[in-house]
């Protein structure tokens, strides 16, 4: 698994072959300063194990993802004084995956910015009969 990563931006960021500012690191992960920041701040968080995303994660380590993510932001907030956080993660060149190697975005959001995440695509609400569907659906799934 590893040889299919060898290439990969975030792979060779991890084994420092390219220069990166560290925010922090341990046994599973390290977290850096994007270099293309929506915001001055915004970090991404890696693991060192590779996967492509967040479905080649194991339960162990995404049961430490979460709560190194609420310390970075938690990081984030002091050290920027910003208003807010966004917790991005995208899963797949539809959800916006650039980079093929699993990273949460840790941003920095200030009252009146720029940055638009656009979230809604339907028009209008999801109708009775559409929920219900899909919920049973995706209850099956589980």
């Amino acid at each position: 698994m590893l040889a299919d990563f060898t290439g990969n931006l975030f792979h060779k960021i991890i084994q420092n072959e390219i220069h990166r500012y560290k925010i922090y690191e341990d046994e599973d992960f390290l977290v850096i300063l994007d270099k293309f920041p929506a915001n001055p701040g915004h970090c991404l968080i890696l693991p060192k194990i590779p996967a492509r995303d967040i479905f080649d994660l194991s339960e162990q380590l995404i049961a430490k993802l979460y709560p190194l993510a609420k310390r970075i932001a938690f990081a984030v907030k002091i050290a920027t004084g910003c208003d807010g956080v966004n917790i991005l993660q995208n899963n797949g060149a539809a959800a916006g995956q650039v980079i093929f190697y699993f990273h949460m975005h840790i941003i920095p959001r200030f009252t009146n910015d720029s940055i638009r995440i656009k979230t809604a695509s339907m028009d209008g609400q999801i109708d009775d009969d559409m929920a219900i569907s899909l919920s049973e659906t995706i209850i099956s799934a589980l």
